[in-house]
């Protein structure tokens, strides 16, 4: 399996990330340049974070090739099209990276259109090289996509072991748009860890419970973005594109859905 998705507009985008959210504004930059220096070359943030300006800091102060680094933001609370385009050139000032990688709408709102709109004219205008959306879900999807002129390239929801979106997978999958998967380890609270289920396979391994969970999302086509502050953590996160789950262990973790979100979301 490659390490990398290619995106329906032929853009490439890292299988694993490191997700910032609720990492201090003051780690940040750290965390951010950990995890370039350990390999990483994808880093989602989003404004509702609070941390663009740390995020583009570390990817300036990296030493790496701005091309080489995949940076998704997302925009917070655009009440519509004119709204959108100002939350767009705030997010491009903030970053102070250029031309920013993967952006999306990071929640659902009363003229979804319209802001997607503003991410289309981006886009076309060469300002970010891929749109999409976040939290999406199966009531939303099927008709927001027929409605738009550029297919969203990711849907950015809520997936983890006991979370598998399914049904929503199969619409993305038709409609050419990639799965990404926030909470891919249900914030770890959630009975993810001491899971008799997930132990035994992860034993039968010899990895961790998360990179057990981690490497199933990988292997349902999801992108993941967990986060962590932790080198250790980062490295074994990264490492599950190194292992392979087999057919038995796919259909046990399978079993484990319930499709209900964990933050009572849907």
């Amino acid at each position: 399996m490659e390490d990398f998705v290619v995106l329906n507009n032929g853009v490439r985008m890292p299988r694993v990330g490191l997700g910032v959210y609720a990492i201090p504004v003051n780690q940040t930059k750290d965390a951010v340049l950990t995890a370039l220096s350990l390999g990483y070359r994808h880093i989602d943030t989003a404004q509702l974070y609070k941390n663009e300006a740390e995020v583009g800091e570390a990817v300036r102060a990296s030493g790496i090739p701005r091309k080489e680094i995949f940076v998704t933001t997302k925009l917070w609370g655009a009440r519509d099209y004119e709204d959108a385009k100002r939350s767009i050139a705030r997010s491009q000032r903030a970053l102070g990276i250029g031309v920013i990688d993967l952006l999306l709408i990071h929640w659902p709102g009363e003229d979804n259109l319209g802001v997607y709109k503003a991410l289309e004219e981006a886009y076309q205008a060469g300002d970010v090289r891929a749109i999409g959306i976040s939290n999406f879900v199966e009531n939303l999807f099927p008709s927001f996509i027929k409605q738009v002129d550029v297919v969203p390239a990711v849907d950015q929801v809520e997936a983890h072991v006991f979370c598998q979106q399914k049904g929503l997978r199969k619409m993305m999958a038709e409609a050419g748009v990639v799965p990404e998967a926030w909470s891919p380890l249900g914030s770890g609270e959630h009975k993810i860890f001491g899971n008799p289920v997930l132990e035994s396979i992860a034993k039968k391994h010899q990895k961790s419970v998360a990179q057990v969970a981690l490497r199933f999302l990988v292997q349902s086509g999801f992108v993941i973005i967990p986060r962590t502050t932790k080198a250790k953590h980062m490295q074994e996160n990264l490492d599950v594109l190194t292992f392979t789950l087999d057919p038995d262990d796919m259909k046990r973790i399978e079993s484990l859905n319930n499709a209900k979100s964990l933050f009572g979301w849907w």
